[in-house]
């Protein structure tokens, strides 16, 4: 998946700017509920596809920095 990337020693996925939509929510369904914080409509958007998380961010006027700190704060943690 592009723009997914492993931090060396964790087992913590990291969403990034580059990821779609699409590539979070199929990786990440528990990130619809940071999408529904934003009301960003995702989920069945045509735009999804294609959209970067940086687009639809500056796209619905959300903080980029803040949106990541919380998607990312949805990602489950590892089991060790």
């Amino acid at each position: 998946m592009q723009g997914l990337y492993f931090m060396k020693g964790a087992n913590m996925a990291k969403i990034t700017k580059d990821m779609t939509f699409n590539e979070v929510l199929r990786a990440y369904p528990d990130t619809v509920k940071v999408l529904k914080k934003y009301n960003m409509q995702c989920v069945g958007c045509l735009g999804a596809e294609a959209e970067s998380i940086e687009y639809g961010a500056v796209a619905h006027g959300v903080d980029l920095e803040v949106f990541l700190r919380d998607l990312n704060k949805a990602v489950p943690q590892g089991n060790g």
